[in-house]
């Protein structure tokens, strides 16, 4: 039998984000995934501290920006690669009030430091936006599926990755010790996503209620070429609309909480060319499709730490639409609350729906 101090099941940005804590303050470990329903890999990838409907501050926006960007830049010297580049987000402006709302916005406090209070001139022929643009500040993009590539390259190097599904029948919780075939570690934490629907040892419901503690929403995106478009910065309107360099776009999403499988559909290709046929001008081609399942939850808050019948099981889940920007401050609040004995907020303990 291997000792180790952790298990780790699932390998999205949640998993990643945790074995990096886990690395930095030298505790051993494997992780477990076999990438079936791992949402990061089709996510947009981007780094934005606006919820750019309303014009208002993602939640903590401040920690989880500044945290993250440290982290992927970290990330890029470990792994000799460049991960985050920093790109400019725009968001096209629909009318005057818009204008205004924005300028009033950029005013306040939590957003004085993201959002530039001019308006932005459009000066691209190729996109509709008579209004012009705001610009959000601190906002940058990584490419999700080299990001998950490399990061597990890493981990098979080093022993420490094994490409297969999670046997839960397997796991057996003894003198607060977890035994899986031929490991023993100190705690096992599951950051599985949505994939958590299938895990017995994963609460499926709100306590007393029959909500669901996990929400699926199935999230689609299109792949675009369009060389005309010579479009460098994100654009945000109804689509996002993400330059992947070579005229490549990545455009999107869709939402649904009905679907819960990741093949691509017809229904979610057409919505979104027709919504991007009104944003710009120039001739483009579908040139692909993916889908994934968001792990969302009903306050937009994630789930973390344990429930009271076991210390040993941790859960990381709940991430959500914005999972890349907010999960390395999270990891590392899980961490120093699972070693350090640092108290959750209750808006992220899993515990908040619980009587226990």
């Amino acid at each position: 039998m291997k000792e180790l101090d952790y298990i780790v099941v699932g390998l999205g940005i949640g998993g990643l984000t945790f074995c990096e804590q886990l690395i930095k303050n030298n505790k051993t470990f494997i992780v477990f995934d076999s990438g079936k329903y791992t949402s990061t890999l089709v996510s947009a990838g981007v780094i934005n501290p606006v919820v750019l409907k309303r014009f208002t501050p993602v939640w903590n926006a401040k920690e989880h920006i500044y945290s993250s960007i440290k982290f992927y830049n970290a990330l890029s010297e470990k792994l000799k690669i460049p991960l985050l580049t920093n790109t400019p987000m725009l968001r096209i402006f629909k009318s005057i009030e818009e204008q205004n709302n924005w300028m009033v916005a950029s005013d306040k406090k939590e957003l004085s430091d993201f959002l530039q209070p001019e308006i932005v001139k459009n000066e691209n022929k190729n996109i509709n936006a008579p209004f012009g643009f705001g610009k959000v500040k601190s906002t940058g993009k990584i490419n999700p599926i080299q990001l998950i590539h490399l990061y597990k390259e890493y981990l098979l190097k080093s022993n420490l990755f094994r490409n297969e599904n999670f046997d839960y029948k397997s796991l057996k919780e003894e003198n607060n010790q977890i035994y899986y075939k031929d490991l023993i570690a100190n705690k096992i934490v599951f950051s599985e996503g949505y994939s958590a629907k299938d895990n017995p040892f994963f609460p499926q419901n709100i306590k007393e209620k029959k909500e669901q503690l996990i929400i699926k929403n199935k999230g689609e995106y299109i792949i675009i070429k369009a060389p005309d478009l010579k479009l460098e910065a994100m654009l945000k309107t109804s689509l996002f609309i993400i330059p992947l360099g070579n005229g490549l776009y990545k455009v999107g999403a869709t939402y649904d909480r009905e679907d819960d499988s990741i093949e691509i559909t017809k229904n979610a290709k057409t919505e979104m060319v027709l919504k991007l046929t009104k944003i710009i001008n120039c001739p483009f081609e579908v040139v692909d499709q993916v889908a994934g399942i968001r792990p969302t939850t009903r306050d937009r808050r994630p789930f973390l730490g344990t429930l009271n019948n076991s210390d040993q099981i941790i859960f990381f889940n709940g991430l959500g639409t914005r999972g890349i920007t907010s999960a390395p401050s999270l990891a590392e609040l899980l961490y120093n609350h699972i070693e350090n004995g640092v108290t959750l907020p209750k808006e992220v303990a899993i515990k908040r729906h619980y009587n226990w």
